[in-house]
């Protein structure tokens, strides 16, 4: 029997492509993630073992003031450095404080991704080196005049040493000499960041204050022991510090990059999921149809011996030997798709550490388990049909059709999972944000039991459209109607793999569009000032900066956004710092009670929620405790309805300065003269002194900042379920190659009637176009359906949700299944078409 099923799959190999590919796609997907992510996580394992080789005990500081704490120093002192340098065991002492540092391309924009441009000091030994570092052109900053600058920055801003490079960090722009060219493994600069030395002295002025430091670097004498040292210095360090050996911190750097990559690589998965999933359906359909195409042979098999057990292992093992085959080629492609993933991600701008391919036992032994296990599952139900077929009634062309009683069976449990599912789904829409995992059991339950349906929904659905396809077709439009309901069970095996990828397309094409709309409509309805301007890096701006656009020719109203807070009975509440006057004109607020006009005679706003949970309304007066701890007494001047770009409370700046010394202003919010323009937003870029670290956003910049995420996600996800929208299309190819192979006699019979060969292949390709179209018909229902439960369990943290069906992009959805349609009929149409008429007629 083991011959009989190698026999049969090299006399069936061109109708077994499709499912070869189909497995191969999906083992491809694999482990192509599994060996990309392992070789990702051995590179920074690796990368983070050789940081951490020399280091007994690093230490990490905090800056007190961001906490509100003014006692604690802003970091570790010199004065501690130098302590610790003299405790036993301790070889030396590396200190290093850093902070935001962006550095202005040749086009004067930022070079690199703001939150990964970093600055840090220069640290030299005794032999002018600082071993962070190694410079392939130049040497380390020596004057307060002078930085080096990370080699591809360099690159990229087409600097060399010598030239001046403008240079901000959260304060104006300065000018430097580049002294020096170095190469690194910095986590930052190889995210496409980029990375400024400066001299210890600007470093400390920039970032903390002179005489301070935020890490330091800790090296042991031979011999010594890092734990011993470690206690040592814990008990020299102020409160706001932390210390671990070295190899703790190479440990937990090596967690964070598992976790971070595990997260990465369940994604990854899931997807490949989705695609096998779909893959299941094509390899079912061509068993199915081959052993429908056999049916004479496996009699004959029967009538000689074989038992029914037999014949099942034999469709079994064919099934075996083609998941064994792809699986080899999947896998092997997967290696190539994880190298081409380390290329993208350097084209990308992200560097990838040096290190070899990992390709574990896992990542091969999943990639064979998956596609012989997937592709033995899809088979198991043809070859049990094909066991049951009787030798007597096989011998004679009758082909086992499905008994009332399995149709009613099937219908039957299609129906149930389908109210299950649904009623899962209706139940967790109701339930609000606690509701989403009900919807997605709802959702699987739902999607399986309407595959089930599918069948019995073809008719119907199809015989609706069947009517316009004779009408504008002709006799080939009719036959296209009539054959893809002829076999309604892979009608809807078929159908079902494009329901599948365009179910999840359209859940996710609904719920992007809905809540961008709804974000967008949130940023034109809350603000009213042309610019927002905040730093690139995500961090508060300079107070230098509010100054400079106040001075901004054709500025009429400006006010910054910047984050404090207020303590009230030892409760804290955050607090927005405004200009008051100005405030109303940039931001859209609806007072509800009291006068606005009060910020500035030193009261203050609290929204509505805020003031009704608490008990406050306008006029009241309440203890208050500042940032910096101390006491004043506030009067309620005003209660207004929430709005998404403040925070719960209002409060002068003027009022705030005295005790914040150091602002955190989050974003200025700007009017000018004659509303946004051109000239106005140069003004204002010009006024802040052309600072590349600095954005200058008009609504429409601010509209993508909001949802830009929202499309870049749904691009991924695209791109994601590519691969499963892929092996569906070859299940149609498939399906329509194996019905017309089947269907050789009655295309010749037609062709000799009069059926030229032009209709034949309208005749296939309407069919193709049929089966795809209901397909995405289906998909787009359960998609939208969805996406409407899925939306409202996140309605209640997006104001202004409302849902909103992208009716253009499930049109085009609906036209590019019938282009796939058309497409996957290419060579199945022109084999029909070319089929020798008397030959075919011949055929059994």
């Amino acid at each position: 029997m083991f011959r009989t099923a190698l026999r049969n799959v090299l006399a069936h190999k061109a109708r077994l492509l499709m499912t070869v590919l189909a497995v191969m796609l999906g083992v491809a997907f694999v482990s192509g993630t599994l060996v990309f992510t392992d070789t990702l996580g051995n590179a920074f394992q690796n990368q983070s073992a050789k940081s951490y080789k020399d280091v007994a005990v690093g230490v990490t500081s905090y800056d007190p003031r961001d906490a509100a704490d003014p006692k604690l120093d802003p970091g570790i002192s010199a004065r501690t450095v130098d302590t610790i340098r003299a405790v036993d065991g301790v070889a030396s002492v590396t200190s290093r404080v850093d902070g935001f540092a962006g550095v202005a391309g040749p086009d004067g924009k930022l070079i690199g991704s703001g939150w990964s441009n970093t600055g840090s000091n220069f640290v030299p030994g005794k032999d002018g080196k600082d071993p962070s570092y190694t410079f392939a052109d130049g040497s380390g900053p020596t004057r307060d005049s002078q930085i080096a600058l990370d080699k591809d920055s360099a690159a990229k801003g087409k600097y060399r040493v010598g030239d001046q490079v403008r240079v901000a960090t959260n304060g104006p722009v300065k000018e430097y000499t580049l002294t020096g060219v170095f190469t690194t493994e910095d986590g930052a600069v190889n995210a496409g960041g980029s990375l400024v030395l400066f001299t210890t002295d600007i470093a400390q002025k920039l970032y903390l204050e002179p005489g301070f430091f935020k890490d330091l670097t800790i090296t042991a004498a031979p011999g010594a022991s890092d734990t011993k040292i470690l206690s040592e210095v814990k008990s020299l360090l102020p409160e706001n510090a932390e210390a671990q050996t070295g190899a703790r911190l190479a440990a937990d750097q090596a967690t964070r990059t598992e976790r971070g990559l595990e997260n990465l690589n369940q994604m990854l998965l899931a997807f490949a999921a989705i695609a096998l999933f779909v893959g299941v359906f094509l390899i079912s359909n061509t068993f199915t149809m081959l052993v429908a195409q056999r049916t004479r042979e496996l009699a004959l098999l029967r009538a000689v011996g074989a038992s029914r057990r037999q014949v099942k292992r034999s469709v079994l093992v064919e099934a075996g030997l083609v998941g064994l085959i792809a699986s080899v080629i999947g896998f092997v492609l997967g290696v190539g798709l994880a190298i081409g993933l380390r290329s993208a991600m350097g084209q990308f701008g992200a560097r990838v550490p040096a290190g070899p391919l990992v390709i574990s036992p896992t990542a091969i032994g999943a990639a064979f388990g998956v596609g012989v296990l997937i592709t033995l599952l899809a088979a198991w139900l043809p070859a049990r049909r094909a066991a049951k077929i009787p030798p007597v009634a096989a011998m004679g062309s009758a082909h086992a059709v499905p008994t009332t009683k399995s149709l009613v069976v099937r219908n039957s449990i299609g129906g149930g999972l389908t109210l299950i599912g649904a009623a899962g789904i209706f139940a967790g829409a109701a339930a609000g944000s606690e509701g989403r995992l009900l919807i997605g059991v709802g959702a699987f339950l739902a999607m399986i039991g309407i595959i089930v349906l599918i069948p019995l929904l073809s008719r119907p659905v199809i015989a609706l459209v069947r009517p316009l396809l004779h009408r504008v077709f002709g006799v080939s439009g009719k036959l296209a109607g009539q054959n893809a309901v002829r076999n309604p069970r892979r009608t809807g095996a078929t159908a079902s793999a494009l329901a599948i990828g365009l179910t999840l397309v359209t859940a996710l094409s609904v719920l992007g569009v809905t809540v961008g709309q709804a974000v967008d409509k949130m940023t034109t309805d809350n603000i009213r000032a042309d610019y927002m301007v905040t730093m690139a890096s995500g961090g508060g701006l300079d107070p230098s900066a509010l100054t400079a656009l106040g001075e901004a020719p054709g500025v009429s109203a400006l006010s910054a956004q910047q984050a404090t807070g207020l303590k009230v009975k030892n409760e804290f509440h955050s607090a927005s710092a405004v200009t008051p006057g100005d405030i109303e004109k940039v931001i859209s607020l609806s007072t509800v009670s009291g006068s606005m006009d009060t910020l500035g005679e030193g009261g203050i706003a609290v929204d509505e929620k805020t003031a009704k949970s608490n008990g406050w309304k306008a006029g009241d007066t309440l203890s208050v405790t500042y940032m910096d701890g101390k006491a004043a007494r506030l009067k309620v001047g005003a209660t207004y309805k929430e709005n998404e770009f403040l925070s719960p409370v209002l409060i002068s700046k003027d009022l705030v300065a005295a005790h914040d010394s150091k602002p955190y202003i989050r974003e200025v919010y700007v009017k000018t003269a004659g509303g946004a323009s051109k000239a106005n937003e140069q003004a204002l870029v010009d006024a802040l002194g052309k600072n590349p670290a600095i954005s200058v956003m008009d609504h429409q910049d601010i509209r993508n900042t909001y949802s830009g995420f929202i499309n870049t996600a749904l691009n991924i996800m695209y791109g994601l379920l590519a691969m499963a929208l892929l092996i569906a299309v070859l299940g149609v190819v498939n399906t329509l190659a194996m019905s017309v192979f089947e269907r050789q006699q009655e295309i010749g019979m037609l062709r000799a009637i009069g059926l030229d060969r032009r209709k034949v292949k309208r005749m296939i390709r309407l069919e193709a176009v049929v089966i795809s179209v209901f397909g995405a018909v289906i998909g787009v229902a359960l998609g939208s359906f969805l996406a409407w439960a899925i939306g409202q369990t996140i309605k209640s943290g997006i104001p202004g949700y409302a849902l909103v069906v992208p009716w253009e992009r499930i049109g085009l959805f609906l036209v590019l299944a019938g282009l796939v349609g058309v497409l996957a009929a290419l060579w199945p149409a022109r084999s029909a078409a070319k089929l020798d008429m008397l030959t075919a007629i011949k055929t059994e």
